[in-house]
């Protein structure tokens, strides 16, 4: 799906401006107004390497969050990402140094974050979405298509399980084993499951998401007036 519609459907209409559409593709970086409210938001693009966050992505979203903290601008996160983007050749590109910025980046915040699971939330890269934890934002909130895992469940199952998959001798008999596997993890990462464990805060109705956003920016106090820099600066790549 294109996310950018989704979040034209959420902003007031006409006020989207996206920043940086040519650079970390797999992240959507845009200020825009909510009820009236001038808003940052980000967003994982599942049409680019299915929502993977890769390196470039990560310093634009990292950057993107200082700009929106230098400004006091209250931050929207839209997630959908199976993770941050691994392997030989996503090392080579000081992956862990960039992706580390995104979270002290997220960490350092001091302006109000709302996140909206949109479907998938794995591993760390739906971590650094959340501001470090689905805990940090002001409320997260999911909607029903959400999905939930420490990482991709099928990998999770091949390592959690493969003493017991390895014991069964027959293939097929092995492949139905970690099919069903496979199944209930999907059941139990489900958004609903989530919200009853209490790991989000809710499951809502996407119709609801730009009330519900709007509603959780307004209870938050607006910033105190201030007569210097908030910050000595913002990264400049």
């Amino acid at each position: 799906y294109d996310v950018r519609r989704v979040v034209e459907g959420l902003a007031d209409e006409g006020s989207v401006l996206e920043l940086r559409r040519g650079f970390g593709t797999g992240i959507v970086t845009a200020l825009l107004r909510l009820g009236g409210r001038a808003v940052g938001l980000f967003a994982n693009d599942p049409a680019v390497l299915g929502g993977a966050i890769d390196a470039e992505a990560a310093d634009k979203a990292a950057r993107f969050l200082q700009l929106c903290d230098a400004h006091d601008l209250p931050v929207l996160s839209l997630c959908d990402t199976p993770g941050f983007l691994v392997g030989p050749a996503a090392e080579e590109t000081a992956q862990v140094r960039r992706f580390s910025r995104l979270f002290v980046s997220g960490a350092s915040l001091t302006v109000p974050l709302v996140t909206v699971v949109l479907r998938k939330g794995y591993g760390l890269g739906a971590m650094a979405m959340a501001g470090g934890s689905f805990k940090a934002p002001v409320t997260t909130v999911s909607w029903p298509t959400g999905e939930f895992g420490g990482m991709g469940l099928e990998g999770a199952v091949k390592l959690g399980f493969r003493t017991e998959l390895e014991a069964i001798t027959d293939p097929a008999e092995r492949q139905e084993a970690f099919d069903h596997m496979v199944e209930a993890a999907y059941r139990h990462g489900q958004a609903l499951n989530m919200a009853a464990h209490l790991e989000i805060d809710d499951v809502i109705d996407p119709a609801e998401t730009r009330d519900r956003v709007i509603a959780a920016f307004e209870s938050v106090p607006a910033p105190m007036p201030r007569t210097a820099k908030k910050r000595p600066g913002i990264d400049p790549w």
